[in-house]
C-alpha cells in the first residue's frame, strides 16, 4: 500500500512589498492549500510579516502579468504561520507555484545546498501523480520498476491512497506531555475500491503492508474498530503514539526518523520502543544513512 501523493514546488522567495522603502526578503514554504487561491504557510522571518502586507513573490515567468506573483497575509497566527491570499486562482495559480517555486528539501540537505532541476524528479517517488505534498512519502522512494516487477512475480499486489504531506508531520514535539503536541491536519483519501480489496485480502488470510508513515496513518484513520476498511476522503490529524492498538496494517516499510518526533512515536507504536532503541543502536553502529535519502527498514508489530 503506497501513497501516491506528489510534491509540489512548495518553496517560494519574494519580498514584502508596500510598506515603506525597505522591501524584507521573505522565505515561504507552503504546507496546506485551503482553497484556489488561500494557502497555508511558514515563514521566514515570520516577524517582518504581520496582516494585510503583500509579498511578491518572483520576476519573472509565463502566467504572470509582468512576471510577477502577489500574496496578501490574510492571517497570522500566533505561532508565526500565515495564510495567503494570492492574486491568482486554481489552476493558473498553480502554475505560477510551479514556475516560481523550489522543491521543499528538508532542511538537513537545504543547509548544504540550493534545490535544483534534477531535485524535481529525484524528490519524488515511482508512485506520485497526485500533486498536493510538500515533502516526500519518503519510504516510496526506495522502489523501482524493477523491484515492483518482483514483487509482482511473487503475486504481492500494489494499491495505492493518498495522503498530502504538511510540514507539520516533520514538526518536533515540544511537549513535555504527548497530550500537548497538536498534528496538523492532512488530506487524504482512500477510494472505495482499494478498500474493497484490501478487505478481500484480509479476509483470505493475506497481510497489508503499508509502505511509510503516511500511508499508515491514513488507512488507520479508514479503519473501523473491527479494522475493516471504508472509504476517505477528507483530512485526518491522527497521532499514534505507544498504546494504540492497530486495526488496518499488519507489516511497516520505513525510513529512519528523527528523535522527540511523531514518526518515531509512531514505529515504537507499532514495534515497541525497546525494539527500536535496538534497531536504532544498530543503525547508527553500523552507519545507515538516516531520513530521506536513508535507509529502510521492515517492521513488525510488536509481539509478533
Amino acid at each position: 500500500m503506497a501513497n501516491d501523493s506528489k510534491v509540489i514546488a512548495a518553496r517560494l522567495h519574494g519580498r514584502r512589498i508596500g510598506r515603506g522603502s525597505a522591501e524584507p526578503a521573505i522565505e515561504a514554504t507552503l504546507h496546506k492549500r485551503v482553497d484556489g487561491s488561500h494557502w497555508r504557510a511558514f515563514v521566514k522571518p515570520a516577524k517582518k510579516l504581520e496582516t494585510g502586507d503583500v509579498v511578491r513573490f518572483g520576476t519573472e515567468g509565463k502566467v504572470c502579468f509582468l512576471g510577477e506573483l502577489d500574496a496578501q497575509v490574510s492571517q497570522k497566527d500566533e505561532g508565526g504561520e500565515i495564510v495567503l491570499s494570492f492574486s491568482f486562482h486554481g489552476p493558473i495559480l498553480d502554475q505560477a507555484i510551479a514556475e516560481r517555486g523550489e522543491m521543499p528539501l528538508p532542511p538537513y540537505i537545504a543547509s548544504r545546498r540550493e534545490a535544483d532541476e534534477k531535485d524535481r524528479t529525484d524528490y519524488q517517488t515511482l508512485f506520485a501523480q497526485e500533486e498536493g505534498s510538500v515533502a516526500a512519502p519518503t519510504a516510496g522512494l526506495h522502489f523501482t520498476e524493477k523491484l515492483l516487477e518482483g514483487l509482482k512475480t511473487r503475486g504481492i499486489g500494489l494499491e495505492k491512497v493518498t495522503l498530502h504531506v504538511g510540514a507539520g508531520t516533520f514538526l518536533p514535539v515540544k511537549a513535555d506531555d504527548t497530550a500537548g503536541h497538536t498534528m496538523h491536519a492532512e488530506f487524504g483519501a482512500v477510494s472505495a475500491a482499494t478498500a474493497d480489496t484490501l478487505n478481500a485480502v484480509r479476509a483470505k488470510g493475506g497481510r497489508i503492508v503499508a509502505v511509510g508513515s503516511t500511508a499508515l496513518r491514513l488507512l488507520e484513520s479508514a479503519a473501523g474498530e473491527d479494522g475493516r476498511l471504508k472509504a476517505l476522503s477528507g483530512e485526518t490529524s491522527i497521532f499514534i503514539t505507544p498504546g494504540y492498538k492497530f486495526r488496518a496494517v499488519d507489516l511497516m516499510l520505513t525510513n529512519f526518523h528523527l528523535p522527540r518526533s511523531t514518526l518515531f512515536m509512531l514505529v515504537a507504536a507499532f514495534s515497541g520502543l525497546d525494539t527500536m532503541k535496538r534497531a536504532y543502536a544498530h543503525a547508527i553502529e553500523t552507519g545507515y544513512r538516516f531520513y530521506s535519502y536513508g535507509d529502510a527498514c521492515l517492521l513488525y508489530p510488536a509481539g509478533r
